[in-house]
């Protein structure tokens, strides 16, 4: 074997290499974002299960309020059928749009709960209330703080996947579109400045 010979099989198995290491990187990167997204499942179902337990302690002191009580529980409802099929398939670009959604909803639902209870002093005094509402919230930073991970995960995903090589390689190798980030209505709210107005 000659000179020329042994270069060409070593840039022939460089090239082979590299693109293996294209390959995984993808595998790996998307795996990544798979595993945050289930992360997120995890705190929204945590969420899900004390939302009941806080709408039964406070049906005892908001007789009178029955409609938005259903509304939470309704919306509740929605977005925990939809994180199932979210998780069946996080890298489906609808399924995290529905989620977001669905989300979106309850976020409103759980807003309007929030205000009308601020009538009933009684039921902010309750203790079993100040628990419920003190998990509700440690709960919602664990959903921000997952959601965060998810997103970044998903951006680092996208940004390799949109480079050069990897761009002419992912749609072969079965990575034909950027994953979605997941992003609930309450976050455009967040980074929103405060209007005032006198």
């Amino acid at each position: 074997m000659d000179i020329a010979s042994i270069v060409f099989l070593i840039v022939v198995l460089g090239i082979i290499f590299y693109v293996v290491g294209i390959y995984n990187r993808l595998v790996m990167l998307k795996n990544r974002y798979i595993n945050a997204f289930s992360q997120i499942e995890i705190q929204l179902k945590r969420r899900y299960d004390l939302i009941p337990n806080l709408v039964e302690t406070a049906k005892g002191y908001m007789k009178h309020e029955r409609e938005t009580l259903e509304a939470v529980i309704s919306a509740r409802n929605a977005a925990s059928s939809i994180l199932r099929h979210a998780a069946a398939d996080p890298t489906s670009a609808r399924a995290i749009g529905e989620l977001a959604g669905a989300e979106g909803a309850l976020h409103q639902a759980m807003g309007k709960l929030n205000v009308v209870m601020e009538a009933y002093p009684d039921l902010k005094a309750s203790e079993n209330m100040m628990q419920l509402s003190e998990e509700l919230t440690t709960t919602e930073n664990r959903v921000a703080f997952s959601r965060q991970a998810f997103n970044d995960s998903v951006t680092a995903y996208n940004t390799y996947r949109q480079t050069f090589p990897p761009v002419f390689f992912a749609a072969r190798f079965g990575h034909p579109t950027d994953a979605s980030l997941l992003e609930f209505e309450d976050s455009a709210e967040i980074q929103a400045a405060p209007k005032v107005s006198f």
